[in-house]
């Protein structure tokens, strides 16, 4: 090898390697013999993995029970402070996130505060995000009050029909409807955790990455669309049902401004009020983040002060405003679920652990990236499942992490899942203390906090212009996400958006790039002809480069291509040279013909030539010595040598594999068939930028048989287009 460097700075450095030309069997006889292969049988390979060793029971404890990971090594002076400031403060959040959630999950708010507890202290031992906040959240409280609502609708639940008075206000048994959803939205939680621990059990964590970031945005925020739309009929205070299902939102808005008329205006007014303090304080948290020690609590001041207007003027009994109501304080018993109502839920529960699993593993990854540790997404399904799961025990819904709660506790100081711990604590102290002083909080101010709250969703609207200048694909999921999730409900949506991502790919594997290369001038790089001038065609050579695998979705498209791209089709070959060939026939039956009719004249003892002129034809014949006549190098035989040189003037056919991942038995087939047609007419196919796994493929697939060798696969294209010109040189090569 010798290696020279160029002397000037200003110029690339320039490298010369003195090397065989390698094909795959020169390549395997001169430097691969010496492999080292250790093949293991089914037996060896179970006792691996079944072989139980003190170092293997240690990782899975670590594994199962991250806190072992991190407590014992706990640096108190330099975290403490940090997470007990954070924990304050997203506890303090959490509260009336907690209450308000909870109507949009179709329960009594109390349950929003049982849903902020318990699955946040199970988090802090299993879970290995240490940033994100684990509690309700609005698209998957959304999600379960449309499952609910579905299965106990308000008319199931009539005290008095209307009759033929529009007048008089049906009465429903609330106290026997929400016990009958809160029997519900906790069997469906119940589900949903049973469903997130299979799925980590059996190390399905890599699931998410089939719902994209295009689909996860177009999707969340079409449910804040139907948050925001659902929150209108509390804003301005109207009685009107809860629809569920496809166009419910549709339906909702048409059900609320039927009602316009019968506004409370007092509701309203506090509403808007709240709506307008509570973005003014965002806005200012957000301009002055770096200034601030601390968020302004714009949330719970609104709900205290809110609640002491409420109090004090007794909205409930002299305006009508609607309010939270009772709430009991402590604790309720564990109960089981009601497993009989499991059967109706399976579809739903398994979009909501899907939908909260994304959630939770995109924040999480977000914050591992940017403070330098690593989430296991197994484990996080794991985590979710036994807080949704242990959580229906304690009569919560299901939960998820929460951006605009993770950033509050990553902004405050949060270090770890202390923080998340503490501030469990605080919803605790309401619980089991203090619950009874949000009794008179109106509903409205609760709808304020939601309606606020998705600001941050509303904003990914802003992708469309965005996926329009870089990804037309992508835009196209998130729209489709979108749309379908608004008009045919949250669940049917889901299916939508994931049927289209998937077809999306099918899209792509069937619609790849094709290209012919072009070697550039003194260096060994190969260029799409099309795109860079400097990329000149070999002579005699057509390099075909296809960015797909070849299976059997895409085996047909990549022959097809192929012939397309390099204009040598075996099949016109072949139909050409037959044509020529019956030609030939006829131009000989055609001669004999002639000299069956015509005299042959003897011009001379020697040989000569004569000109005869028969039937409007000059016919040129050669007088040989023996007195037979035969064609003089006759036009029709140099046509025909000089028609198939022309066609065949590409000798050789590079296909790149650089781009293949894999093969499978449709696919090798037809590289074989293919390699075979073009054989047939003396065009030599060669194989280059093949990786090892894929030729480990090959080799299993029995593709090097027959006529097909492993001479004919090359580690590079610059080695089989070298190959190529030494096999069949050619003057204007080039590449030197």
């Amino acid at each position: 090898m010798e290696h020279v460097t160029s002397e000037d700075a200003s110029r690339t450095p320039t490298y010369h390697v003195e090397r065989p030309v390698y094909n795959e069997a020169y390549l395997h006889a001169d430097l691969l013999h010496r492999r080292v292969r250790t093949p293991r049988t089914v037996r060896q390979r179970l006792k691996s993995k079944i072989r139980c060793s003190s170092e293997k029971i240690k990782s899975a404890a670590l594994s199962f029970l991250p806190i072992l990971t991190w407590l014992p090594s706990y640096p108190i002076k330099e975290y403490l402070f940090g997470d007990i400031v954070s924990g304050l403060s997203t506890g303090v959040m959490q509260l009336p996130q907690g209450l308000a959630y909870a109507m949009l999950a179709a329960v009594p708010p109390v349950y929003g505060l049982y849903a902020s507890f318990y699955p946040v202290v199970l988090y802090t031992f299993f879970g290995t995000s240490k940033h994100v906040s684990i509690g309700t959240f609005a698209v998957i409280s959304l999600m379960i009050g449309g499952v609910v609502v579905r299965e106990a609708p308000d008319s199931m639940f009539m005290l008095q029909a209307n009759g033929t008075n529009s007048s008089v206000p049906s009465l429903i048994d609330t106290e026997a409807r929400d016990a009958r959803r809160v029997h519900l939205a906790v069997a469906l939680t119940s589900l949903v955790g049973i469903n997130q621990l299979l799925l980590g059990l059996l190390r399905f964590g890599f699931v998410a990455i089939y719902l994209t970031e295009p689909l996860v945005r177009g999707f969340t925020t079409a449910a804040s669309v139907h948050v925001f739309v659902s929150q209108l009929k509390y804003l301005f205070c109207v009685k009107t049902r809860r629809f569920s299902g496809p166009l419910s939102v549709v339906y909702s808005l048409i059900a609320v401004l039927k009602d316009i008329t019968s506004t409370n205006i007092t509701a309203l007014i506090l509403g808007l009020t709240c709506i307008v303090f509570l973005y003014g304080v965002k806005d200012v948290n957000e301009r002055f983040k770096a200034k601030l020690p601390l968020p302004i609590p714009g949330e719970i001041i609104v709900v205290i002060v809110s609640t002491g207007v409420s109090y004090g003027m007794s909205l409930f009994e002299n305006y009508q405003v609607d309010i939270v109501g009772t709430i009991p304080s402590g604790l309720l018993l564990p109960a089981a679920p009601d497993f009989s109502v499991l059967p109706n839920l399976v579809t739903d529960s398994i979009a909501i652990a899907i939908v909260g699993f994304s959630m939770d593993i995109s924040l999480a990854k977000i914050f591992a990236l940017k403070y330098g540790y690593s989430v296991d997404g197994n484990q996080e399904l794991i985590a979710l499942g036994l807080c949704n799961f242990i959580g229906s025990f304690f009569h919560t819904f299901a939960v998820t992490c929460s951006m605009s709660r993770s950033l509050v506790q990553e902004s405050t100081g949060g270090k770890t899942q202390i923080a998340g711990f503490l501030a469990s604590l605080v919803v605790l102290l309401v619980v089991v203390a203090i619950g009874f002083i949000f009794q008179p909080l109106p509903q409205t101010v609760l709808a304020a906090i939601i309606m606020v709250n998705l600001v941050g969703m509303f904003k990914q609207m802003r992708d469309i212009p965005l996926l329009w200048k870089t990804s037309k694909l992508e835009l196209a999921i998130w729209l489709v996400a979108f749309v379908s999730s608004v008009l045919l409900g949250l669940d049917y949506g889901l299916l939508v958006s994931i049927g289209f991502a998937i077809v999306t790919v099918i899209y792509r594997t069937q619609s790849p790039k094709s290209m012919i290369l072009g070697h550039i001038p003194n260096t060994g790089m190969y260029c799409d002809v099309d795109e860079y001038q400097e990329s000149i065609e070999c002579t005699g050579i057509k390099i075909f480069h296809l960015n797909a695998s070849i299976y059997f979705a895409n085996s047909d498209l990549y022959i097809n291509t192929l012939k397309q791209k390099t204009g040598v089709d075996p099949t016109v070959l072949l139909a050409a040279q037959h044509f020529q060939k019956r030609k030939s026939q006829k131009q000989e039956k055609r001669r004999r013909k002639l000299e069956k009719k015509h005299t042959v004249v003897r011009l001379s003892m020697e040989k000569g030539m004569a000109h005869e002129l028969v039937g409007g034809s000059q016919v040129l014949l050669d007088v040989q010595g023996n007195g037979q006549v035969t064609e003089s190098q006759t036009e029709s035989d140099s046509e025909e040598t000089h028609f198939l040189r022309t066609l065949c003037a590409v000798h050789s056919i590079i296909l790149d594999f650089t781009p293949v991942n894999f093969i499978d038995s449709v696919g090798a087939k037809a590289i074989k068939s293919v390699i075979k047609e073009y054989a047939a007419v003396d065009v030599h196919v060669f194989i280059a930028g093949c990786s090892r796994t894929l030729l480990d493929e090959l080799r299993t697939l029995l593709f090097f048989s027959g006529p097909v060798t492993p001479d004919i696969v090359f580690p590079t294209v610059h080695d089989a287009v070298l190959h190529c010109q030494h096999r069949r040189p050619r003057p204007s090569s080039t590449v030197v």
